[in-house]
């Protein structure tokens, strides 16, 4: 099971991969997590007057889950891959929202690759692509297995930009185990997830 970080960004990726749409070698992920992804141990960093009006990242060119996510994308791709990730704590309790850059191997507009998205997650139940312009936030996952995604293109560059919000705790988490489980044991793969999100 991937963990959080991998698991927002990798899902922001994979069509990309899958269809060669994706440079393979100049992939920028950011990801902005809450507090909840450090679990409950008593940090300095992590006590609410340290993360409150603020916000700082941190594994900067040495995350432990850039391994992982290379590792995935490479098997998908059938050779290695390059990413640059960097981490963020913001003061959130739970979620993360993960925005990447990736230079295109063609032109393509937005409506292009969200088709591609659409078609790769085509029965997918808890993936879900927003239309073009659309773009996800993390209080709509809250509490929820959903990963919602959202495409665009930047004309200026022409590079793809891709936004995903999970709830770490659910989809990053203990929601996904739940799920793998599910499909390791032959059950339908939303037994026990079926639940709507906590907001609004």
């Amino acid at each position: 099971m991937p963990g959080c970080y991998p698991t927002g960004a990798l899902l922001g990726l994979a069509p990309l991969v899958a269809h060669r749409l994706a440079d393979l070698d100049r992939i920028v992920i950011d990801s902005i997590s809450g507090a909840s992804g450090a679990g409950r141990k008593p940090e300095l960093g992590l006590h609410f007057s340290e993360l409150n009006e603020n916000a700082r990242a941190y594994g900067v060119t040495r995350h432990r889950h850039t391994p992982e996510i290379e590792q995935e994308l490479g098997a998908l791709a059938g050779r290695p891959v390059l990413v640059a990730f960097t981490p963020h704590l913001a003061p959130l309790t739970r979620g993360i929202l993960t925005t990447v850059h990736v230079p295109l191997t063609r032109q393509a507009t937005a409506a292009e690759l969200a088709e591609a998205f659409r078609g790769y997650y085509r029965g997918r139940l808890f993936v879900r692509v927003l239309p073009p312009g659309e773009w996800p936030e993390t209080k709509q996952v809250a509490g929820s297995n959903f990963c919602d995604i959202g495409i665009g293109v930047e004309p200026r560059t022409g590079r793809g930009v891709v936004v995903t919000a999970i709830d770490n705790l659910v989809k990053g988490a203990s929601g996904q185990a739940v799920q793998c489980l599910n499909l390791m044991a032959g059950w339908d793969e939303a037994t026990g997830l079926r639940f709507p999100a906590l907001y609004p």
